[in-house]
């Protein structure tokens, strides 16, 4: 039996074998990387510019070293929404994204000092599981109210009109949500990539045949349209909430380069290094935080791409980059994206969300979380009731809670109990 071959790399395909593998790279991350942008109202076209510009930029940065495609991020969605709902509109979680921008830039210089040991310290397992737990949970509600299951509430919970189901919102929500399901358990090769794309298309194709889709918008957009720029406006406020995802970031960048580095079979925390990565990442957002495009990632979706085709070469991902810029000018397209119903958007959240609170157990498991150590019990526990229980804290004009008020707490606990060890009293765990 012939052995499957391996494309490096710095390896470079002929142009039409690489044009097929790039869009196949577009395509894992598109479903994910312009939800994000729909989901808080903003045009999914700048989103899909900024990464495709942020991935060639962060490409350069490293030297051409390391594959990997920067998507959308879902961890600031929560974040987001409280801002705009609560301190203004998405130009003032922009400043935010600059902020998180920053935080990348100045940790690369760090890391390349210091190296990452202290990420431990600051935000150890127990209490980055319990956080990117929260996420999910703390987004459920709003997947809920989409997919027409649940009404629709203010900020302090009071519920906005009498809560009533409309069987067409039902139907297509919860066929979005079959699709997904049974895409991500059943589709093999590189459908098992993409099952959010897929679902989406699908639930959008049942929503075009009931009459719930306006396609008066893409009949009317040009072909040729540029993606909508927004400038930031510069909110201390914003910046103080989304502060805290900036670690769950951190960590999850680290993450996907290990990942990448397993499947590659290269050293990229070595070379071109992680404070090459989370500078290219930083400058990026900078960038992004600019435009009016919300902060991006390294996409764990074009990582398992690769472990399935065995294609690692950067030229492959710098073709994916230069799609999605080509894309992001294409009026129609951009007009169809806007056009997705919430009842779509609902169906595919309940899953997607859901997932992200699994993928903060599954910390627990990878890390070995022991969870018979007082110090790791507290530290999840005391993280976990103040995330979910609605409990928040005023600073000045800013309200912390969800997910930003159970980060900063456990930061607070984790050094506490750090400091307790240094000196030698904290008890016996058992």
């Amino acid at each position: 039996m012939e052995k499957r071959r391996t494309i490096g790399i710095h390896e470079k395909l002929p142009v039409l074998q690489s044009m097929p593998l790039s869009l196949q790279h577009l395509t894992a991350m598109f479903g994910a990387t312009i939800l994000v942008p729909i989901l808080l109202g903003v045009d999914p076209a700048i989103a899909l510019l900024m990464n495709g510009i942020g991935t060639l930029l962060y490409s350069w940065i490293t030297k051409g070293g390391i594959p990997a495609y920067l998507g959308s991020s879902f961890a600031f969605i929560a974040p987001t929404m409280l801002i705009m709902g609560s301190y203004g509109g998405f130009a003032h979680a922009q400043s935010g994204f600059i902020f998180f921008g920053l935080f990348f830039v100045i940790i690369s210089f760090v890391v390349k000092k210091w190296g990452i040991r202290w990420i431990d310290v600051v935000m150890p397992p127990a209490v980055m599981g319990a956080v990117v737990a929260i996420i999910g949970l703390e987004l459920a509600p709003v997947a809920a109210q989409q997919a027409g299951l649940a009404a629709g509430s203010t900020a302090v919970g009071q519920v906005v009109q009498p809560f009533v189901v409309n069987s067409n919102v039902v139907l297509v929500s919860m066929f979005t949500l079959c699709v997904g399901i049974i895409g991500s358990v059943l589709f093999r090769g590189f459908l098992q990539v993409i099952p959010i794309l897929i679902a989406v298309v699908a639930g959008y194709v049942m929503a075009l045949c009931l009459g719930m889709v306006d396609t008066t918008a893409i009949s009317n957009a040009a072909w040729f349209a540029l993606p909508k720029f927004s400038a930031p406006v510069f909110d201390t406020k914003a910046m103080i909430i989304i502060a805290p995802a900036c670690i769950v970031v951190l960590a999850e960048h680290i993450s996907h380069l290990i990942v990448t580095g397993e499947v590659t079979g290269n050293d990229l925390m070595a070379n071109p290094g992680l404070h090459r990565s989370l500078l290219g990442d930083g400058l990026s957002n900078l960038f992004s935080g600019f435009a009016g495009s919300p902060p991006n990632t390294t996409y764990g979706e074009n990582i398992g791409v690769m472990a399935i085709t065995r294609v690692y070469s950067v030229w492959v991902i710098r073709g994916a980059a230069l799609f999605a810029i080509a894309f992001s000018c294409v009026g129609k397209v951009s007009a169809a994206i806007s056009t997705i119903p919430t009842a779509v958007l609902g169906g595919m959240t309940m899953l997607l969300y859901g997932v992200i609170a699994v993928q903060g157990f599954r910390i627990f498991i990878q890390q070995k979380v022991d969870f018979s150590k007082n110090s790791n019990m507290v530290l999840g526990a005391i993280t976990f009731v103040v995330g979910v229980s609605g409990a928040a804290i005023n600073i000045g004009s800013v309200q912390l809670k969800g997910m930003a008020f159970a980060a900063i707490v456990g930061v607070v606990l984790s050094i506490l109990f750090w400091g307790f060890r240094k000196l030698g009293i904290m008890n016996q765990e058992s």
